[in-house]
């Protein structure tokens, strides 16, 4: 299966909270898009990668993506290097998209930054026809996706474009809800993490509204790139 966009996250929650209302309006406009999950989220402190495979399933179904595969990469301990890499790159090849989407460059969790510079890398490499990848017993076509996008996390970084996702605030928030081990409930035992809070639940909406805020829009999700923009005229910029 050919996808257009593919979205990588470190951890099951990381693509929903960053990009969810952005796939769901580009799914709105009959794009294909998938999921892949680096780790299970196997440490986080609420709930179990079990219950969390289970909501990285709903919040799936709830978006509207055709795959969403998990790697089980460490949660923490997953490094940049060629054992990593080559089951990036399979996924790429895979599936062939476009545009791959994938954490921040530099945020709280080390895990984001890994995996943004993991993925970035493994994008790379994925197009030079001498690495040889197999995927059930067939080698793989090399394939470059033609760009990559780093959606913006915990760390309020200034975005190099934003994606008006008024229409789409709704699917994001039902997404996110979806792991509802991770965030704040009143009537949970669990500890106190940084996301669960309500401050952190409150963040969701009112850091998209701020993004929409400058742009004009009511709802935004903001990204940083990797080289220049380019556009084919004045006209499309907003």
């Amino acid at each position: 299966m050919t996808l257009d966009i593919l979205a990588f996250g470190a951890h099951p929650d990381d693509v929903e909270l960053g990009c969810s209302g952005t796939l769901s309006k580009e799914i709105s406009l009959g794009k294909k898009v998938g999921i892949v999950d680096l780790t299970r989220g196997e440490l986080g402190t609420r709930g179990s990668a079990e219950i969390r495979d289970n909501e990285a399933a709903k919040a799936a179904k709830i978006l509207g993506v055709l795959v969403r595969e998990n790697l089980h990469f460490r949660d923490g301990f997953f490094v940049n290097d060629d054992k990593h890499q080559l089951e990036i790159i399979k996924m790429i090849r895979k599936y062939k998209p476009e545009i791959v989407l994938c954490n921040a460059i530099d945020d709280r969790h080390i895990d984001h930054g890994k995996g943004s510079k993991l993925v970035s890398d493994a994008c790379f490499l994925s197009g030079l026809l001498k690495i040889e990848t197999k995927l059930n017993g067939k080698i793989q076509e090399a394939w470059r996706p033609k760009q990559v996008y780093h959606y913006i996390q915990w760390k309020n970084i200034e975005p190099d474009f934003v994606v008006d996702i008024s229409e789409f605030m709704d699917k994001k928030t039902e997404s996110v809800l979806a792991y509802s081990s991770q965030f704040f409930d009143k009537n949970s035992d669990e500890p106190v993490t940084p996301i669960a809070t309500q401050n952190f639940l409150d963040s969701i909406t009112y850091r998209a509204r701020d993004l929409g805020r400058i742009v004009g829009v009511e709802y935004a999700e903001g990204f940083t790139v990797e080289r220049c923009l380019a556009v084919n005229s004045l006209a499309d910029l907003k």
